[in-house]
């Protein structure tokens, strides 16, 4: 059995203690905008241990678009090789959990579809791909 290991970031990992020990009844918006996260459990490509990342929650049906930002920064978050390499995850939202599988999002069309909406449910985002070179990554988690 894998372990789990915290995130090195304070709010992160505060965050994810908070979420999961509410069994997903606090701790499910990011910081004090009030915008609706969903916490992804993801295998380290590495390491093999069990990481949990909080990220914006952004809807597409039954499949949730995971944006790979970082705020602007100009390399992909660690996580990102973790879901290249280990495409099954965990993902909570709210008191829901289920187990998905994501794929990175390679048609220009889709991803076109899929940015506006998470855009639309976090605007940031269009200041963070004007502040890198990088394409920042969109994952799509599936059922």
């Amino acid at each position: 059995m894998a372990k789990y290991v915290p995130s090195p970031r304070d709010w992160v990992r505060e965050q994810v203690e908070l979420y999961e020990s509410s069994g997903g009844t606090k701790g499910t918006t990011l910081r004090d905008t009030g915008l609706p996260v969903i916490i992804l459990t993801h295998t380290g490509s590495k390491t093999g241990a069990i990481r949990k990342t909080p990220l914006m929650r952004v809807r597409d049906g039954d499949s949730y678009v995971l944006i790979a930002s970082q705020g602007g920064a100009p390399k992909d978050p660690v996580w990102v090789h973790n879901l290249r390499v280990n495409p099954d995850v965990e993902l909570r939202d709210e008191t829901v959990v289920r187990p998905m599988r994501v794929r990175e999002v390679k048609d220009a069309a889709e991803r076109t579809r899929l940015w506006a909406l998470a855009v639309a449910a976090y605007p940031p985002y269009a200041d963070y791909q004007a502040r890198t070179a990088r394409q920042i990554p969109v994952f799509v988690a599936e059922p």
